[in-house]
């Protein structure tokens, strides 16, 4: 089961003159390195739902992406691309000698780790996309249909909103709140570490690259789809999606139908936080995989 733990070994890096600063548990000759969601956030929700994995003789590694956490947080909006966090993901891995990793994307993490699997194919074991998607497009269509659940009225209300740029008004923010606790998040309270990131989101990367809110996507990854080059992947992979997670099954499966021999679990009573809202049957498909393909070396 998750719980925080001090990391063994804090680690600032150098990417292109900023810091980085990167997160080690255990001394596992298999390393997971975990690529958190966002973008803007902290990589605290994500680090503490996996450094428990040490229990299990893994080394998780976790770092706070530029612009969030205890890493260096610059104003220029040029740096917040897909393409500058592959590179800083890639000096990270070989900066701390990492070798051939585990990598586990979880939502956009998972576009993070799309993108650097395509890159660098040759320092994987193995590919973990934890509640992610690979079409942007796609994902847009779904999230249409999730917020039609709310009722005609109510979506006609955040689309009035949405062209009026007025995002925080009480009844728009309502909506979202909604959409949240059934697609984000089902706990009644929010765990620690989950609540510690959000209270320190940067919204200059998020808003840059996805958009002002989970259910509307106007930055510049709004036209992002990799589902063509997935094939390109032969690292063994493993989707994992909640069954009300925002980034939806049906997401999964457009991504397992592009990489037939990847594994697909959707874990039940969950959204977009399986770690937390169902730790049991998560870490039991996650370690039956990693145990299942081989060490990092």
């Amino acid at each position: 089961m998750w719980r925080e733990i001090s990391p063994d070994e804090t680690v600032d890096i150098r990417v292109d003159g900023y810091r980085i600063r990167a997160y080690s548990f255990g001394k596992g000759d298999n390393t997971l390195l975990c690529l958190n969601g966002g973008p803007g956030l902290p990589c605290d929700y994500l680090r503490e739902a996996h450094s428990c994995l040490t229990d299990h003789g893994y080394r998780i590694v976790a770092f706070d992406q530029l612009g969030t956490g205890c890493s260096d947080r610059p104003e220029d909006a040029s740096l917040w691309t897909i393409g500058r966090y592959v590179a800083e993901t890639e000096t990270v891995r070989r900066e701390l000698g990492l070798g051939k990793v585990h990598m586990l994307g979880h939502s956009w993490g998972g576009w993070l780790a799309i993108d650097y699997a395509l890159t660098h194919p040759e320092n994987l074991v193995s590919l973990i996309l934890t509640d992610t998607v690979a079409d942007i497009p796609h994902l847009v269509s779904e999230l249409e249909r999730l917020r039609g659940a709310l009722g005609s009225e109510t979506v006609a209300m955040m689309q009035r909103h949405e062209a009026a740029g007025s995002l925080d008004h009480p009844e728009y923010m309502a909506a979202i709140t909604l959409l949240n606790y059934r697609h984000v998040c089902r706990l009644p309270e929010w765990p620690a570490p989950v609540q510690r990131s959000l209270d320190d989101w940067n919204m200059g990367p998020y808003v840059a690259m996805q958009g002002p809110n989970e259910f509307l996507y106007t930055g510049n990854l709004r036209d992002w789809n990799r589902i063509p080059d997935l094939p390109k992947i032969k690292a063994p992979a493993l989707i994992i999606n909640g069954e009300h997670d925002e980034l939806t099954p049906a997401c999964a499966l457009r991504m397992k139908t592009a990489m037939p021999a990847a594994e697909v679990s959707i874990i039940r009573n969950s959204s977009h936080m399986p770690f937390y809202e169902n730790p049991d049957d998560y870490y039991r498909v996650l370690l039956g995989f990693l145990s299942r393909h081989g060490a990092g070396i």
